[in-house]
């Protein structure tokens, strides 16, 4: 039997797989495009709504992306790149609801303040000088800070309850912050694809095999999960946007620029409340510093949600350790994916983050009551009896190696393509889901270069983003222009709801 031929091959239908297949059609709606999730439903992993935090990340109040150095400065670049970053989702998005491709914004996104929060001499100080560095910066200059009691009880009641005036505290707010259901914006990504004539989905399908042949295109082994049958694909260009599972298909892949990667694995839960009581009175993200040596996916925050329509609270995640690289996954993956190439790295990793395997250890084992404790940092009056436990996402972070200690972990995303460009795969998890649009121009730059160059694709690009090729880092004036529209279009620039 013949193999099925198509000119882009998207594995996961998540929200990184959706976007680079919604860029894709736009800029070529003659290519045909197939998508194989090994679910039987879009967004079920990593883009669900409970297994990410909804942020959309902007820098404006994840502590993480502004270290404090050893001489006591704020490193901001990294929050000045991922807010950049953000804005082109939200200029991709407003192209596409005012195309009539996303229903009402509301539905996916909506306002919600950003706010970070810390207690203590120390951590004061560092959000003093977090804010000074970053306020002068045309990107946050809508950012307060305060450590006055009484404007923090305006900014996040919930959180200020009752406390002693002598506490030290303070925080900072951006208005513009946003809460995303990435899980409905995955799925209306997709079902806009699916009204593409050159367009298929197939769920329920796992990819086995994938192999490159002498003309350069791939034959990709896929089994439908239900009938046990299998058939191929043959495919011009092969994206590997799994989640946790792309690994272990970069792994197949075989091509000499997967040697050395490994996956550290990390799940977590999150305290979620429905008191629609309490959900009232608190209409902001808000949040702390993480704990020495806890993965970025584990700093603490407070946040109000949209999910499904049903506006809630979630308080963690609460990491912690596992063998699996997907939550259907097996417990085996972790060992599956050691081979001779990533087994320097990985046993160095293993060997040089013993305390963040005892903190997720620790994690792990904590009692509700424990958990609930740990939310009374941030809301002092939480009763046990109102949160439940619910679970959180799942990620795989990267470890590649390292010529100084032999491998090294990192907690960031990273695209790896091959040299002919006729395979990309992301790894990784942060910031993840709200810098989608940034990451797919990425692959779209790395493996379609020249038509990436032509006028077609370089006018239809300005259309959708009207910032591409242009930098908000530097451009003050488009940076304005484009962030009054997006506000406007998304519907971004009204009180959060209550």
């Amino acid at each position: 039997m013949s193999a099925k031929k198509v000119d882009v091959l998207l594995v996961g239908a998540g929200v990184m797989s959706a976007t680079l297949g919604k860029l894709l059609s736009q800029l070529d709606p003659s290519l045909k495009i197939e998508m194989v999730e090994r679910q039987a439903k879009v967004a079920n992993e990593s883009s669900h709504a409970l297994h990410n935090a909804g942020t959309g990340h902007a820098g404006y109040c994840e502590l993480n992306y502004t270290p404090e150095q050893p001489d006591g400065s704020v490193k901001i670049d990294r929050a000045l790149e991922i807010n950049a970053a953000f804005e082109l989702s939200l200029q991709f998005w407003s192209y596409l609801v005012d195309e009539g491709l996303l229903p009402a914004p509301e539905k996916f996104i909506n306002p919600v303040y950003h706010q970070s929060f810390v207690q203590g001499e120390v951590d004061v100080a560092f959000l003093r000088k977090r804010f000074a560095a970053l306020h002068t910066h045309h990107l946050f200059e809508e950012m307060e800070y305060s450590e006055d009691h009484a404007v923090l009880q305006q900014w996040m009641p919930l959180v200020m309850g009752q406390r002693k005036p002598s506490e030290k505290l303070a925080a900072t707010q951006v208005k513009h912050g946003t809460d995303v259901d990435f899980g409905f914006l995955t799925r209306k990504l997709v079902k806009s694809l699916l009204k593409q004539p050159h367009f298929e989905l197939k769920l329920s399908h796992t990819i086995t095999a994938l192999k490159q042949h002498g003309d350069g295109r791939w034959h990709v082994r896929v089994k439908d999960n239900h009938s046990e049958k299998t058939k191929t694909i043959d495919a011009g260009f092969v994206f590997l946007g799994a989640g946790g599972g792309a690994l272990p298909l970069l792994q197949k892949s075989g091509i000499p620029e997967s040697s050395g990667y490994g996956g550290f694995p990390v799940s977590g839960q999150w305290l979620i409340c429905h008191d629609p009581k309490i959900v009232r009175q608190h209409t902001s993200k808000v949040y702390g510093r993480a704990a020495v040596g806890a993965p970025p996916m584990s700093v603490p925050h407070l946040d109000a949600r949209i999910i499904g329509g049903e506006s809630v609270l979630l308080f963690g995640p609460f990491a912690s350790i596992t063998t699996k690289f997907l939550k259907e996954g097996s417990v085996l993956d972790l060992f599956s994916s050691l081979k001779s190439a990533n087994l320097k790295p990985m046993l160095s990793v293993a060997r040089d983050n013993m305390d963040l395997t005892r903190y997720l250890v620790s994690e792990a084992f904590k009692s509700h009551k424990e958990r609930v404790g740990s939310l009374r940092e941030f809301y002092a009056e939480a009763a046990e009896h109102q949160w439940e436990l619910a679970a959180a996402g799942q990620r795989v972070q990267i470890i590649k190696g390292c010529d100084t200690k032999g491998g090294k972990l990192e907690f960031g995303t990273e695209i790896v393509t091959s040299q002919d460009g006729t395979l990309a795969t992301l790894l990784g998890a942060s910031p993840g889901a709200s810098t989608s649009v940034q990451a797919m121009l990425e692959v779209l730059q790395r493996c379609f270069p020249s038509r990436m160059q032509s006028a077609e694709w370089e006018q239809k690009l300005k259309q959708m983003i009207p910032s591409y090729g242009e930098s908000l880092d530097e451009n003050v004036a488009l940076l304005h222009q484009v962030r009054q529209r997006t506000l406007n279009t998304l519907r971004l620039n009204h009180e959060p709801k209550q």
